[in-house]
């Protein structure tokens, strides 16, 4: 039995959770097309420097140039907006983020440490010249201040405007699911930037083939949760996307970067705290709720998927190529 799904279906159910979009859409001439944007996801909208958060990751396959995971595995925090863009902007993105977290942050680099900023991405140059690398850093900080805690738009939106899911039109799309233990619920969400997929490969759908020369493609899969949890269980409930995204017939392909990043909002982390002891409440792992919440993230990350394809529409890209909405 399917799990209830959160108030409006989207991360932003996870309360203090913000997303913020830019797209960039502009035909250049006739071939080169600028169709591309960036994506933020802000897990509160406190001080991310100063009030870190509990983070988990996942690689399914790493043929993706994600940056900011070493350190976020090896402490388990999140100190920045998590970034969504395509592969050749994660620099002025990361640019644009760092500017945006020092002005907020005058401390960092001077009487504090540095920060790490996370920034993950799909090639989305089929539909996008992506050698103009139109992207500037201003538009990750006009992301980050575009943030809301509204319902996040969804398909060719942002990151999503440019990408590619089962030779249809892919993008950003989200869901999300509830779980309840002891009379208190908890909420799941799910956002997503697919790229990924041949049309054969689609199992909900027989779409028949197509033949599109695209890249392997690629999926970010960002999950956030009120549920209190630690580093290592995050990472647990990362793993669990790989089956939300074969649900859907991705093969997971050799050029393919299949990224998951889970955050709980629960357990903070307070950077300027002086005590060498850190204590936090969190769940067992042998819980029957622990189950609840890997199926919550099974279902919201299938969701999202297919919610990024039923919202995008067709879209002209460079050399004139045309991408189709999904028949859903």
């Amino acid at each position: 039995m399917s799990l209830p799904k959160g108030k409006s279906n989207c991360i932003t159910d996870v309360q203090g959770v913000k997303v913020g979009h830019v797209t960039l859409y502009e035909k250049l001439s006739e071939t080169e097309t600028v169709c591309t944007g960036v994506t933020a996801i802000l897990p509160h909208d406190g001080n991310l420097f100063t009030k870190k958060i509990r983070t988990g990751s996942h690689v399914i396959n790493g043929y993706g140039k994600t940056s900011g995971l070493v350190q976020m595995e090896e402490l388990g925090l999140l100190e920045s907006p998590i970034m969504l863009t395509n592969t050749l902007s994660i620099g002025p993105v990361t640019q644009g983020t760092l500017t945006y977290m020092l002005n907020q942050n005058p401390m960092i680099g001077d009487s504090s440490s540095t920060i790490n900023i996370v920034v993950g991405e799909c090639n989305d140059s089929h539909l996008n010249s992506i050698r103009q690398q139109a992207i500037k850093p201003e538009h990750a900080i006009e992301a980050i201040k575009n943030a809301s805690a509204k319902p996040s738009e969804e398909g060719a939106i942002g990151a999503g405007k440019g990408m590619v899911c089962f030779g249809y039109k892919g993008g950003i799309g989200t869901a999300s699911r509830t779980v309840t233990v002891d009379q208190r619920k908890f909420t799941i969400g799910c956002l997503v930037l697919t790229n990924y997929g041949k049309r054969e490969e689609a199992l909900f759908r027989d779409w028949g083939e197509i033949k599109l020369d695209t890249p392997d493609g690629s999926i970010m899969m960002i999950i956030g949760t009120d549920a209190p949890l630690y580093d290592r269980q995050l990472k647990r409930l990362s793993k669990r996307c790989t089956a939300g995204l074969a649900r859907t017939g991705s093969n997971i392909s050799n050029g393919s970067g299949d990224i998951a990043i889970s955050f709980s909002t629960a357990n903070t982390y307070n950077h300027d705290a002086d005590l060498p002891i850190e204590s936090m409440t969190f769940i067992r792992d042998d819980h029957p709720i622990m189950n609840q919440l890997f199926q919550a993230v099974i279902e919201s990350t299938e969701e999202a998927i297919i919610s990024s394809l039923e919202n995008a529409k067709t879209t002209e890209g460079r050399k004139g190529r045309v991408i189709k909405k999904a028949p859903l």
